[in-house]
């Protein structure tokens, strides 16, 4: 009997000593600052937070890794870039959890990064800016119009985009990419494409079953840009079915078109006329080249070939 009974008063004391420790951990954790502000902004219960106690330590344990924030990437919050707000439901603490700022600024910067989609094009071509651009009268005028574009175009209102023409090698497809800089900054999604790489897919797409969508994709950017038209293999089903059905849509829809040409508008309709089968279609040719004429305005780019310092 003398044993049970010291053995119940040990357990006893254990049990004591038990509960202060939880009292001790609940005192401390409801005393913590970063807790005590978050309780203060929500009615709650001693009763909530005695059963949300839980809730109080996980709280407690994001927040303070947030205080003491390594950076987005070693972020050792249970989701990574989100942090933990304390709020009543159904008269019992819970956790929302919502992105930080630094995970709230690089979702900005990712969608901002999408504003721009491009096809077969230079990464150096991607990163221009009009800051970055040489600083010559050469280009001056052509600068300054792909400048007063970028800052005010307002795809489907106005669909008056720009033909940008000149020799190999003096900075046309530079300026473009400056242009679709200019646009990401303001939120205007744009599809910059080289061509005659486009052409040639779109020929192969046929196969696998992608033809409509990646023609899709490319009639309703907000603003398209194709450079170096007139540097393909020109058929009359790219001429009529390819470019002419992404002009006519985007005519119809206010959308600004973009050209980068070593032609002109008389030379590249001449190109145009030529089919693939050696024939020569200029009825069809100037119908492309009066929507290309009509909603553009025309650019000469003049300097020297940059490519050949």
């Amino acid at each position: 009997m003398e044993s049970i009974q010291s053995a119940l008063k040990q357990w006893s004391q254990d049990n004591n000593k038990f509960q202060q420790r939880l009292n001790d951990a609940r005192n401390t954790l409801l005393a913590d600052p970063i807790v005590k502000k978050a309780i203060e902004q929500v009615s709650v219960t001693e009763e909530m937070l005695e059963q949300g106690l839980i809730k109080l330590y996980e709280l407690q344990k994001e927040l303070h890794h947030c205080h003491d924030c390594p950076g987005l990437s070693n972020c050792p919050n249970m989701m990574k870039g989100y942090q933990p707000e304390l709020l009543v439901t159904r008269k019992a603490l819970d956790l929302k959890y919502h992105p930080c700022s630094l995970k709230t600024k690089e979702e900005s910067a990712r969608k901002q990064r999408q504003l721009i989609k491009s096809l077969y094009v230079p990464k150096d071509i991607l990163e221009a800016t009009f800051d970055k651009l040489d600083r010559d009268h050469e280009r001056e005028e052509a600068s300054r119009t792909a400048l007063a574009f970028a800052l005010g175009t307002n795809p489907g209102v106005d669909g008056q985009g720009l033909y940008f023409s000149g020799k190999f090698g003096v900075g046309k497809t530079h300026l473009m990419g400056a242009v679709a800089n200019e646009l990401r900054d303001r939120g205007i999604e744009t599809y910059i494409v080289y061509t005659p790489d486009f052409f040639r897919e779109m020929k192969s797409s046929i196969g696998d079953g992608t033809f409509q969508e990646k023609l899709d994709m490319v009639k309703k950017a907000k603003v398209l840009i194709l450079d170096d038209i007139g540097a393909e293999t020109i058929s009359g089903w790219i001429r009529d079915d390819v470019l002419g059905a992404i002009l006519q849509h985007r005519m119809l829809e206010n959308l600004p078109t973009l050209f980068t040409s070593n032609y002109d508008y008389d030379e590249l309709e001449e190109h145009l006329s030529y089919s693939e089968r050696g024939g020569i279609e200029e009825l069809k040719a100037k119908r492309i080249m009066e929507r290309i004429k009509h909603f553009t305005t025309f650019v000469s780019v003049e300097g020297t070939n940059r490519r050949s310092r």
